[in-house]
């Protein structure tokens, strides 16, 4: 095997986010009485939520301010009089109960058994734990590394270098990071030392200066780099 340790995102690499993402939000929308809330309101959503993750990358802004500005921001600029803490615990909620899988999910881990799987995730933890748990993933990592918990984020080298801690691991060059985020996931892993494969099912250009060592469509075409490390860029 070209790689024994195979470190994943989460999001948008093994469960479908998007799906997760509109379903929770459709519901706490309805729960605070805006039936279509979600429609209505999703685009604006998603643009805050994006900076304001961009900026918790970068250090500007924790994780618990993120969950609850993201909507404070948007309740201001659509003019909306609701609480926004209370309506990021509910979204949490929601979320942590929607379990929706990237295609070839499953497949993928198992057949990496062979491996020693992580993940390596910057999501909350009360919903990363309970998505995966409810999972048909649930038995598959060896270790669950959550941002929020271990106070360490991707891309700093922290969290790697706690994913080696707790592996007991030293070879960098057996180790391989996997995600959809090139400035998360993929700088994280090329300014730690190790192998990074890009997950970009969608085909987008990549207009940053940030070389994953593997770029995939889909999920199946990882077995064949861990097994030889073919490199197909």
């Amino acid at each position: 095997m070209r790689y024994q340790v195979i470190l994943f995102d989460v999001d948008d690499t093994l469960l479908d986010f998007k799906t997760t993402e509109e379903n929770a939000l459709q519901k706490t929308f309805s729960q605070f009485g805006f039936a279509t809330g979600s429609s209505d309101y999703r685009a604006t959503y998603k643009e805050i939520s994006k900076g304001l993750w961009e900026d918790l990358e970068k250090g500007r802004i924790t994780l618990a301010e993120l969950g609850v500005e993201r909507f404070r921001r948007l309740f201001k600029a659509i003019q909306l009089d609701i609480d926004a803490e209370a309506f990021g615990s509910a979204y949490l909620e929601y979320l942590g109960k929607e379990v929706h899988l990237v295609p070839g999910a499953v497949e993928l881990c198992n057949s990496l058994k062979d491996c020693r799987l992580v993940i390596i995730t910057n999501g909350f933890a009360s919903v990363q734990t309970a998505r995966i748990a409810a999972s048909p993933l649930c038995n598959a990592f060896e270790h669950l590394i959550i941002s929020e918990e271990v106070g360490y984020k991707k891309p700093d080298r922290e969290i790697f270098e706690y994913a080696f801690s707790k592996l007991q691991w030293t070879e960098k060059a057996s180790v391989l990071m996997v995600g959809d985020s090139l400035t998360s996931d993929i700088q994280g892993g090329a300014h730690y030392g190790i192998d990074t494969c890009w997950f970009n099912p969608l085909g987008k250009e990549n207009q940053t200066s940030i070389q994953p060592t593997y770029e995939i469509r889909e999920l199946s075409e990882l077995q064949e780099i861990v097994r030889k490390g073919n490199v197909n860029l």
